[in-house]
């Protein structure tokens, strides 16, 4: 399900993922690793560039919160226009970066041209994920870049439920057949 987005349905008890979009960037039998795209933080891109003494601090765009995980570590979902030091392919369209030098790249206007930027990720360990799917927390649907970069933050939850074909008032809690 790399590449995909999850939905928070309504009845995925976490509050901290009500109304929530999460990219998938992995999945595997060990787990999964996503971040939540539509969830922006108290703090601007500038804020954080200026704390790591890099320039750009003028840049006052949004910082996601990824997740509950590991909310001090951030995270970059690019195109792979540039290579960076510590990068993931996602897709051939889309890459995860954790290093440095990418928020370096961006405050001084030479790195990607699109990003999204977030503090934290959603993990999930062996099958739990497998598990939410299975009682109805998540809606899923193959992700796009259009929704991921290029729509704005406030539209994604629309955006992506549009995609997926689903009115959240004709959702069940159960699973199956009646």
């Amino acid at each position: 399900m790399r590449h995909h987005f999850l939905v928070a349905s309504p009845y995925l008890a976490d509050p901290r993922f009500h109304g929530g979009v999460v990219y998938l960037c992995e999945h595997s039998d060990d787990g999964a690793l996503g971040l939540m795209i539509n969830h922006p933080l108290d703090i601007h891109l500038g804020e954080i560039l200026e704390q790591l003494d890099l320039p750009g601090g003028e840049l006052d765009l949004p910082v996601f919160s990824g997740g509950p995980v590991q909310p001090e570590r951030g995270f970059v979902l690019h195109p792979p226009e540039t290579s960076w030091q510590n990068t993931a392919k996602v897709t051939e369209d889309v890459l995860l970066t954790t290093s440095r030098d990418v928020l370096a790249g961006i405050g001084r206007g030479e790195g990607p041209e699109e990003y999204l930027v977030a503090l934290g990720y959603s993990g999930w360990g062996e099958g739990q994920l497998e598990d939410e799917l299975g009682s109805n927390a998540w809606l899923t649907c193959p992700a796009n870049t259009d929704i991921l970069f290029r729509t704005p933050w406030k539209d994604r939850y629309k955006a992506v439920l549009e995609l997926i074909g689903i009115d959240l008032n004709q959702l069940s809690e159960s699973v199956g057949h009646a």
